[in-house]
């Protein structure tokens, strides 16, 4: 009940920041387009520094293995909804953004927080594991999906700064290597901005709608069902009778924080590059906000399913 109580608390801070957002375009003091600025101070700022920080830990066998498996649990989950997204989108017609987003979920800007709240701090570093796939994926894979893009640049995909931060982190944890802590706490200041950034660029999209079509929008309904409950339905099947989360002592809650990012609203990011690359923006914000709403609901439940089986 504990956990239910803190997933309510930690979804409705994110309503807030989304209506910031929604009144600075209503008040006019900013504009729909001035989003812009915000979506890439999030995704090259912000999104790396978050990435580096979640690595900055003692390093521990125990601590190591219990990455595996958080590794482990996150490429399962997306070998899983990547083909179960696609076969979706040919019996029901789904586009690309709305095949994005289905398999990315808010993992970092909700789970991150939500961790460290219930599980406590030394709890964090397992959500690293969801965070690191689902980024690399959302660079090479939802990125392409979302410009309708053929094949990945391997250059663009090496050199971008979120792709540099992950090897930076693993590298930084790998071989211990300790930065200066003026580095350390700006990197955990500017991370931190993460969440905000990103639910305050979705509000001022919004900002620009009619707020009946948010509702009105019927295919956004079947989306958040199965964003929100099929699939994590199957992760959590597949976690409970295969044994997983017996694997060790720690693997039931290391696969609890996956099950966390794979129940999570839709992934913000997919906003951010509908909006960069101008690819129904308006309907990709649509979606996260009735994600963010039925997550009130779906989240807890979920979590009390895994916890109950």
């Amino acid at each position: 009940m504990e956990l239910s109580i803190l997933l309510i608390q930690q979804i409705c801070q994110l309503f807030i920041m989304i209506f910031f957002g929604f009144l600075l375009v209503r008040g006019r003091v900013l504009t729909a387009e001035n989003s812009k600025v915000l979506s890439i101070l999030l995704l090259y700022v912000a999104c790396p520094c978050a990435i580096i920080n979640s690595f900055m830990i003692d390093f521990t066998s125990d601590k190591l293995i219990g990455l595996g498996i958080s590794f482990l649990g996150a490429i399962l989950v997306h070998i899983i909804f990547i083909p179960l997204a696609n076969l979706l989108g040919k019996i029901f017609g789904f586009t690309p953004i709305e095949k994005a987003t289905l398999i990315y979920s808010n993992s970092g800007n909700l789970i991150i927080p939500l961790v460290g709240a219930i599980l406590g701090n030394e709890w964090v570093i397992y959500s690293s594991g969801y965070m690191v796939i689902q980024t690399i994926l959302l660079w090479t894979h939802a990125k392409s999906l979302v410009c309708n893009e053929p094949s990945f640049d391997v250059k663009k995909i090496l050199l971008n700064i979120n792709i540099i931060a992950i090897i930076i982190g693993i590298c930084l944890f790998m071989f211990q290597l300790q930065l200066p802590s003026l580095l350390v706490d700006t990197f955990s200041k500017v991370g931190s901005m993460m969440g905000p950034l990103a639910m305050i660029v979705i509000g001022m999209l919004i900002g620009e709608m009619d707020l009946r079509s948010i509702f009105v929008e019927k295919r956004t309904y079947l989306i958040s069902l199965f964003r929100l409950v099929v699939f994590p339905l199957i992760m959590i099947l597949i976690f409970k009778f295969t044994g997983m989360s017996r694997l060790t002592v720690d693997a039931d809650k290391i696969l609890l924080i996956t099950i966390l990012a794979a129940s999570a609203p839709p992934a913000a990011t997919i906003t951010q590059f509908a909006q960069l690359y101008n690819k129904h923006p308006g309907y990709a914000s649509i979606m996260n906000v009735m994600g963010v709403i039925f997550s009130i609901i779906t989240m807890p439940l979920m979590i009390m399913i895994y916890q109950l089986l």
